[in-house]
């Protein structure tokens, strides 16, 4: 998961992805209100929240194109590990990702 601070950027990053099969599934949440201490000042923001569905072994290869492609000094990136699912549906992840 990460956070931008625009729709379209959120688009980019997404399309980006899914070209270079690091996730599945790319989904962009309507935006969010940030409040956040940064330099010193706290500041608030609306963000676009792109969740990522890959599997553990593109993690790296998704984490290093965020980094890459991300216009933010720090970007905000997080994984969660998936404990249970629908068999058709992480096989599909999986899929899509090899």
């Amino acid at each position: 998961m990460t956070t931008v601070d625009s729709e379209a950027r959120a688009a980019d990053l997404a399309r980006g992805v899914i070209e270079r099969r690091l996730a599945a599934c790319a989904q962009i949440s309507a935006p969010v209100t940030s409040v956040y201490r940064w330099d010193g000042a706290i500041e608030t923001g609306q963000e676009w929240q792109v969740l990522f569905k890959t599997v553990q072994a593109r993690y790296p290869a998704l984490e290093a194109y965020l980094l890459q492609a991300h216009d933010y000094d720090t970007p905000e990136i997080i994984a969660t590990p998936v404990t249970h699912g629908g068999a058709g549906y992480l096989s599909w992840v999986a899929k899509e990702t090899s």
